[in-house]
């Protein structure tokens, strides 16, 4: 009987578990189109990351995004430039591997190019509509600003979103703003794609903050100042008003 059942056993196939975020590649070796696509894409990334600091949420740059094993296979399909889950623990990731973490991303924004615009328009769009399910997809040139649109799923199709005043696009799932903004950053002076609250404040880069810091101190400094020089002519007139009273006090 107990030859049997470990006869049995022995026979059994044996289960294939889906691989792990560390089995599976998480480089493909090809860099971002231009080195402007890569500012865009920190642009994007940093100050969201920086925004949601005290919130569970992962934000991702050029990061693979696997939600099938016939992904892994065939490697039909690379990842998003820039998207953000959430209510997700916080984290380091490899890649965002969607059997592990129990969902897709939240909001999917791709940087287009000459090599890129059409994938991202037509087939990309389809996998995070029926596949993905990503409830936001954008889309935006760094070399042609006015190729900038946005989607948000309703009825299981994505319906674009209409544009606000400015041409600013809401993204529902975060409550913030995307909007077209005119600046230096890096080292182009151009028009780039950044995150801004609904009152229309731009989530500020690293040196902005910087910057906000360095004026709020000189600002600071500058008051104090002025109250230094207030506090003086006072002192003086207040000694002047002594010196008045003490000439009238011997005069009687």
């Amino acid at each position: 009987m107990t030859e049997t059942v470990l006869l049995e056993l022995d026979n059994t196939p044996e289960i294939q578990l889906p691989p792990t975020q560390d089995e599976l590649l998480s480089d493909d070796g090809i860099p971002m189109e231009t080195a402007r696509h890569k500012w865009q894409m920190e642009l994007l990334v940093n100050p969201l990351t920086a925004w949601l600091a005290n919130r569970n949420a992962y934000v991702g740059g050029n990061m693979f995004v696997y939600f099938s094993p016939n992904q892994v296979k065939n490697h039909d399909f690379r990842g998003p430039d820039v998207f953000v889950a959430l209510d997700v623990p916080k984290g380091e990731r490899k890649c965002w591997v969607v059997w592990e973490e129990g969902k897709g991303p939240d909001i999917v924004i791709e940087l287009l190019s000459e090599s890129t615009a059409i994938s991202d328009k037509q087939q990309k769009k389809e996998i995070y509509q029926r596949r993905l399910r990503v409830p936001e997809y954008f889309w935006f040139d760094p070399f042609n600003p006015d190729d900038f649109a946005g989607f948000a799923i309703q009825d299981e199709i994505y319906q674009q979103i209409p544009p606000e005043s400015q041409g600013r696009l809401i993204s529902r799932q975060l409550g913030l703003a995307l909007v077209r903004w005119s600046g230096q950053f890096a080292d182009a002076n151009t028009v780039w794609l950044r995150w801004a609250t609904l009152e229309g404040d731009l989530l500020p880069t690293d040196r902005e903050i910087v910057e906000q810091e360095r004026q709020r101190a000189e600002q600071a400094e500058s008051l104090l100042e002025r109250e230094r020089h207030r506090a003086e002519r006072l002192a003086g007139q207040l000694r002047a008003l002594g010196a008045d009273l003490d000439i009238e006090q011997d005069e009687h």
